[in-house]
């Protein structure tokens, strides 16, 4: 069987690495290599680098994996900080968005965790709610800390007929750890799952020839705990073509 090489855009250290003498590192989380390992794919990191490279990234992989991490840079969608903004990069967020463009240009398939969901509605034209403190129905609990995110906390709707249906039934439980969330969804994705409380927690692609899944929880957490979070990585691996 043909192993999918799964480019997972990495995310760079520089804040008080004592135990790397203060130097920047490229990283990303185990959970994210153990589960496209376990689904039989070739994890491949990529560094942030000079969005110019991103077409030549792409072309490298089979599939691309945007993960979890810092706040994305407000005037990627024409909004002032939030005094609640968290860290933000932009020199992750011009990669990354370099990286969606080239995937969908080059018809490489998609899957986006946490920030990378909302890296990714930014990059097709959404915008996002800095803090949930901005949304007004806001009722559940959205950040587990200082629970570990290691099992479902909040429940989710899922859409009947949604590429993941078949693997979370119509209602589930998934972790949560974010404080954004997508406010306006780009045009061309469309929801497929919501907490409770109306916050979109699942997108795919308008297009059917364009090939996106994207979550808003943290499935690398819980994978070891919650089969179909697995499943989630073995779909993207093996079949979302």
């Amino acid at each position: 069987m043909e192993r999918k090489i799964i480019g997972i855009a990495a995310n760079q250290h520089y804040q008080n690495n004592q135990d790397f003498f203060d130097q920047q590192f490229t990283y990303s989380p185990q959970g994210f290599i153990d589960g496209v390992h376990q689904a039989g794919g070739v994890p491949l990191l990529l560094p942030i680098s000079d969005p110019e490279l991103a077409s030549t990234y792409v072309e490298t992989i089979d599939k691309l994996l945007l993960a979890g991490g810092q706040d994305v840079t407000p005037f990627l969608y024409g909004e002032e900080p939030h005094p609640k903004l968290g860290p933000t990069s932009i020199e992750r967020d011009s990669f990354e968005m370099a990286l969606v463009k080239e995937a969908i240009k080059q018809n490489k398939p998609i899957f986006t965790v946490c920030r990378g969901t909302q890296l990714l509605n930014v990059t097709l034209g959404g915008t996002l709610y800095q803090d949930l403190s901005q949304y007004p129905d806001w009722e559940v609990k959205h950040d587990m800390f200082p629970t570990v995110p290691d099992f479902g906390l909040h429940s989710i709707t899922v859409k009947s007929d949604s590429t993941i249906a078949g693997l979370f039934g119509q209602r589930a439980q998934v972790n949560s750890y974010h404080h954004q969330a997508i406010k306006e969804l780009a045009e061309s994705l469309v929801p497929i799952a919501w907490s409770s409380d109306g916050i979109i927690e699942a997108v795919e692609s308008r297009e059917k020839n364009t090939k996106i899944l994207g979550v808003q929880w943290h499935p690398e957490l819980t994978r070891k705990n919650d089969p179909k979070e697995q499943n989630l990585f073995d779909y993207f691996v093996q079949e979302f073509e």
